[in-house]
């Protein structure tokens, strides 16, 4: 019988690993509130959507990131709806080095789960029946670089001297 600790088994035990387990909606609600007047409207709506990208450690190597969007729709000051989603995912990330750990959650991620994500703001759009809205793609790497020199801004405000 061979034995399991051989190196080539411990190797391979030590392989980075990544891989997505789950997906789910963690949280979707749609807003109307000036219905039915709203429908009479015929001036164009104007939308305001926003991204947001977070996540937790659940285990040793399990994760679960979410990506939520907002979107409002209004015509003139009045909300025609507000549709609010969080899609979420749990990933496995296993020997991965901790330098590359955060962007693969901040990344990575957030684009795996994005495509769930406009479905299901789609459909509840859909639901209303209201004209369909899908929202567009989005680069994940350059929300994630911006947050790092938001944060990094914010360090140096917290009493910091800046060096020339």
């Amino acid at each position: 019988m061979a034995d399991q600790n051989t190196p080539a088994a411990e190797q391979e035990a030590q392989q980075p690993s990544f891989s997505l387990q789950r997906t789910y909606i963690k949280d979707l609600s749609i807003e109307m509130p000036n219905a039915p007047q709203i429908f009479l409207e015929q001036e164009a709506p104007s939308v305001e959507v926003s991204i947001n990208v977070g996540g937790q450690r659940l285990a040793d190597t399990v994760y679960e990131s979410t990506v939520t969007a907002t979107v409002t729709t209004r015509i003139g000051d009045k909300v025609m709806y507000l549709v609010e989603a969080t899609q979420a995912g749990i990933f496995e990330a296993a020997n991965i080095p901790e330098e590359q750990l955060e962007p693969l959650l901040g990344i990575v991620c957030p684009t795996m789960l994005y495509p769930y994500l406009r479905a299901a703001v789609a459909d509840a759009i859909n639901r209303t029946s209201l004209p369909a809205l899908h929202l567009t793609e989005v680069n994940f790497q350059s929300l994630y670089e911006q947050r790092l020199a938001q944060q990094q801004g914010a360090d140096q405000a917290d009493g910091q001297p800046l060096q020339a």
